[in-house]
């Protein structure tokens, strides 16, 4: 089946078969929250990008294999609902950013910055730090084709800012530097809520995210 990357509250994954990864998007809790799971085929060793609530579920997505880590992508409750029962339940190792780690209700036992890697069996995925939605938020990218962005970069339009003119112009400033201006427009790009989307897809938009400023 193709993968599209649309879920709904209380339904099943939707599925994504890599030669190497295998990516499953669950939509759970009440703010329509997306996780993913990423397993690498070659080893079934995974990892869980946002505990964000509903561990049963989310508990039931991880099955029987092992995960080695969970990454929180920022400092938000509903990111981070699930992260202390899948942990206990896993013995997975904790990742953040160090800006947002003090924010999460376990301790991140690997503190993350830009430009660091994330293994995941024998897959790697990049670190990169966009600030502005909260100071620590991270995305992670794997072979510059699928980028896990959390809530900084969404179909129309960068994370919410708050109306603050200086967060906005972070943002903006590290979604187009370090996302749009090093990276193709077939990059999927998969957010913490809602739909995915391409980079292409999004390009087009960018000065009317810069005009409108957020």
């Amino acid at each position: 089946m193709t993968y599209t990357g649309d879920v709904t509250a209380g339904g099943p994954a939707d599925v994504r078969e890599l030669p190497d990864l295998t990516i499953s998007k669950l939509e759970v809790g009440g703010f329509g929250n997306n996780a993913y799971l990423l397993r690498c085929r070659e080893t079934g060793d995974g990892l869980l990008i946002d505990a964000a609530a509903e561990p049963d579920r989310l508990l039931e997505l991880i099955g029987d294999l092992p995960i080695s880590q969970v990454v929180t992508t920022h400092r938000h409750r509903d990111h981070w609902t699930a992260l202390a029962e899948v942990v206990k339940a896993t013995g997975a190792e904790t990742v953040a950013h160090p800006l947002d780690a003090p924010h999460l209700p376990v301790p991140v036992t690997r503190p993350v910055e830009h430009g660091d890697k994330v293994t995941v069996g024998v897959v790697t995925l990049d670190v990169i730090h966009l600030r502005g939605h909260t100071p620590g938020s991270i995305a992670l990218l794997f072979q510059n084709a699928h980028l896990f962005t959390g809530d900084s970069l969404f179909p129309g339009g960068v994370g919410n800012t708050e109306r603050d003119p200086a967060r906005f112009d972070r943002l903006y400033g590290d979604v187009v530097e370090r996302i749009f201006d090093r990276l193709p427009d077939e990059t999927w790009v998969y957010p913490g809520h809602g739909k995915d989307t391409t980079l292409g897809a999004e390009r087009p938009s960018l000065p009317e995210w810069r005009a409108r400023g957020w």
